[in-house]
């Protein structure tokens, strides 16, 4: 998106560029597009009124957010909560669970993660009532917790992966931390697919490579369980069966899984940036019409300036929508207390005290 946020550069600089209106008398002159571009900050002497009390009940949008997207440590807490009373209660019904064993608390933990996962191999089955009915509970409370649990844990871990990695494929650049920052952040999503691939890869190897020489499996038949269990088909016919094997299995599964997920997540979101910056190039390099400039004219006056041509190219990248400046539009008209088609001061003050 590099040429799209040069061209919006291009675009803000003209607009807050000092040097296209110190002249007074001169800005008499100048068209309505040059007017737009009378727009300066804040100045220093503004002091604004003091802060409204907040009405009642009024909650800070961080506090009222952290519930829906819960900090990595709150959600930590809950997969291992969740990983703890799953295989207390697995532990205590060892009895009466019906497959191949090896160690109870080693079973225990194994199969809650069989399950959480949703792989299911069938190795280790539940043979009564109390059994089914837990394990029904926990699959579903744990498709929930772990789907927080690994998104979360999935960004920080191909995060500091794709810094590696660009680190690795950029070791002769020459140039400071802040061009290659810059670079990463334009090509985000790219690094983060390339990551992904990497480590998934790595799993894999891992697995096969465990598989056949712990679990005494032939090379094709260890390949086979592998790429059952990451996309968590788990037929059955090949799993861990020996102690080391479950625990090498309680670590690898939760993370081979995760970076599966990351991987066709990562993959869909990088063919839709693809399309984006596509529709971003065509609506760049077109020329523009006569018809465009009666779609970008929303006041009707036969003019389009500045202001109208820049929402409208916005609106053809699919940026923004109509309901979304219709929404700025309501909230403006809203402040806009005199209605002189301008904010001030005075009006943020007034539509604020009415709004109490």
């Amino acid at each position: 998106m590099a040429d799209l946020n040069g061209v919006q550069r291009e675009l803000t600089d003209s607009l807050l560029d000092p040097a296209n209106h110190t002249d007074k008398k001169k800005g008499s002159s100048r068209s309505k597009s040059s007017r737009f571009r009378r727009c300066r900050s804040v100045g220093t002497s503004y002091e604004p009124p003091s802060k409204p009390p907040e009405p009642a009940g009024w909650v800070p949008g961080k506090y009222l957010f952290s519930s829906i997207n819960p900090s990595f440590r709150l959600v930590a807490f809950l997969f291992l909560l969740y990983l703890l009373s799953a295989s207390t209660c697995f532990y205590f019904v060892e009895n009466q669970m019906a497959g191949k064993r090896t160690n109870p608390i080693l079973d225990a933990v194994y199969f809650t993660i069989v399950t959480m996962t949703t792989v299911g191999y069938g190795d280790l089955v539940p043979n009564s009532n109390v059994s089914k009915l837990l394990a029904c509970a926990f699959v579903f409370v744990g498709m929930a917790v772990v789907a927080l649990f690994l998104s979360k844990a999935a960004d920080r871990l191909v995060e500091k992966q794709e810094v590696i990695l660009f680190k690795a494929l950029n070791m002769r650049m020459k140039g400071h931390d802040a061009e290659m920052l810059k670079a990463i952040e334009t090509n985000k999503v790219k690094y983060k697919f390339y990551s992904t691939v990497v480590v998934l890869v790595l799993l894999m190897t891992t697995g096969t490579v465990f598989l056949w020489k712990v679990e005494k499996l032939n090379l094709v038949d260890s390949f086979y369980c592998v790429c059952a269990t990451i996309t968590t088909l788990g037929y059955g016919d090949e799993s861990f069966s020996s102690e080391w094997g479950r625990v090498f299995a309680i670590f690898w599964i939760v993370v081979s899984t995760l970076f599966v997920a990351q991987f066709f997540f990562y993959l869909a979101e990088w063919n839709t940036e693809h399309k984006q910056k596509k529709l971003a190039k065509w609506v760049l390099t077109r020329r523009t019409t006569n018809l465009d400039l009666e779609a970008a004219d929303f006041d009707g006056n036969h003019v389009v300036g500045a202001p109208e041509f820049i929402i409208y190219k916005l609106k053809e990248m699919g940026k923004i929508t109509q309901e979304d400046i219709a929404v700025f539009l309501e909230e403006f008209e809203n402040l806009d207390v005199d209605q002189s088609g301008t904010l001030s001061p005075y009006d943020l003050t007034v539509a604020q005290s009415n709004q109490q």
